[in-house]
């Protein structure tokens, strides 16, 4: 069975002990993401987000033949508590609704399940906040040290074909947020 996982953020810098049969390719499906999460540490990280442009997503065959066991091994990945915050399509399904075109995708690479990230917006610990780009960019520029460090990495590290509306304006604002 070939499970593939997709990434947009760090999962594809930083995969810790996520067991991966392969690299991460380029030529995932298409997916809305924006830098819409507070996350831990202070990071402002990628999430699906229906409203947001469509980008190319990664991503790379999981080393696992059970689509179940995969979805867990990526929620231990995340460290999330529940599993409902990674995505599980198997083949013959319909697409998810964030992910329309997934079935198509999947089948022209011999895919049989897909798993990803689920996580919902988040801003000021209010869950399910979409702050404004504006609201980002304040945030960016009103911390320091190592949560500055730590927010402005995740930003500068999320793969370039991540070119998000708000990466741009990030970029624009806070120069040393801009990808190397």
């Amino acid at each position: 069975m070939k499970i593939a996982c997709l990434g947009w953020g760090s999962l594809v810098w930083d995969p810790h002990d996520l067991p991966l049969r392969s690299e991460w390719f380029t030529d995932g499906p298409t997916i809305r993401v924006e830098f819409v999460r507070q996350s831990g540490g202070g990071r402002i990280t990628l999430v699906i987000l229906a409203s947001a442009d469509p980008v190319r997503s990664l991503w790379a065959e999981m080393d696992a033949d059970d689509p179940d066991m995969a979805k867990e091994l990526l929620r231990q990945r995340e460290g999330r508590p529940r599993r409902e915050h990674i995505g599980l399509w198997r083949v013959d399904e319909e697409d998810p609704q964030a992910l329309p075109g997934l079935s198509d995708w999947a089948r022209t690479r011999a895919i049989d399940a897909v798993v990803w990230t689920d996580l919902p917006p988040k801003f000021i610990e209010e869950e399910g906040r979409i702050p404004t780009v504006r609201e980002v960019i304040t945030y960016l520029n009103g911390v320091d040290g190592q949560t500055r460090d730590d927010a402005i990495e995740y930003i500068r590290r999320a793969p370039q074909q991540i070119n998000t509306v708000y990466r741009r304006e990030i970029a624009r604002f806070v120069p040393e947020a801009e990808g190397s």
